[in-house]
């Protein structure tokens, strides 16, 4: 399918992971993208194996607004418009709130959900012109809370209502505004150099009995910022199995 052909797409922490398997995944179906992290070396490397017009690096702090600024001007000077953005970049930290450091805090506060803010805000006169869309990676910790991560879902869970509020702000203006919700997805961070077999309590929770792959969460991506979804918006879509499905009883003998 080439459902983005001729539109300029931004994916933000696509040097792994989900945001590495988005960009192949528009770029597959047409679109020009401008993948960004703040490793240079990464996003040089899945550039690096993109055909060379349809992909370029920008490295950028998702987590300072000045260069998320930058970034979206370079996109648009280089192609001339800008027609999606996949806010995907994001950190972690577990702990209680006692556990949690003020440093820490504020770093996945500011990568996570400030850093969604920010590429949002600087990108939005440009969806406006170009009746774009936006897509945020959300996470089921956003719609529902974990054990010893309250910042990452205090976090998350602000990602998912900013995305409602959005897409409620700029409807009529043509801007859709969508987020995913991913499970457990195998990446470098879950996996480890482990194979990718989790434990029974682990797969017990999730329906389809199984972690989810990058490019699943990428298929959804690519779905809602299409115009196969020119009717949805406000929307934040769990990719994680049927996780959230459960009301978190433990299955039944």
């Amino acid at each position: 399918m080439q459902r983005f052909d001729g539109r300029v797409v931004i994916v933000t922490g696509a040097g792994s992971g989900i945001g590495e398997a988005t960009a192949r995944r528009f770029v597959a179906e047409g679109a020009r993208v401008v993948l960004t992290d703040s490793v240079a070396d990464k996003i040089d490397a899945v550039v690096a194996s993109l055909p060379e017009e349809r992909a370029t690096a920008v490295v950028t702090d998702s987590s300072d607004y000045g260069q998320v600024a930058v970034m979206v001007q370079e996109t648009v000077q280089r192609y001339g418009r800008l027609d999606v953005l996949v806010n995907n970049a994001g950190t972690i930290t577990q702990g209680t709130v006692q556990d949690t450091s003020v440093e820490d805090w504020h770093r996945v506060i500011e990568t996570d959900l400030s850093g969604v803010f920010y590429g949002t805000k600087a990108a939005l006169e440009h969806l406006l012109e170009s009746k774009g869309c936006i897509v945020n990676v959300s996470s089921v910790s956003g719609l529902a809370a974990d054990w010893r991560m309250s910042a990452y879902n205090a976090a998350k869970g602000g990602v998912s209502n900013f995305t409602r509020a959005v897409a409620l702000d700029h409807g009529k203006d043509g801007v859709r505004v969508n987020a995913v919700a991913p499970g457990f997805i195998w990446t470098v961070l879950t996996s480890d150099g482990e194979p990718h077999r989790l434990s029974d309590e682990f797969a017990g929770r999730i329906a389809l009995g199984r972690g989810g792959l990058p490019e699943e969460v990428a298929a959804a991506i690519t779905f809602l910022a299409s115009d196969d979804a020119r009717f949805i918006t406000g929307v934040v879509l769990p990719v994680d199995g049927g996780t959230m499905a459960s009301n978190g009883q433990p299955a039944q003998a």
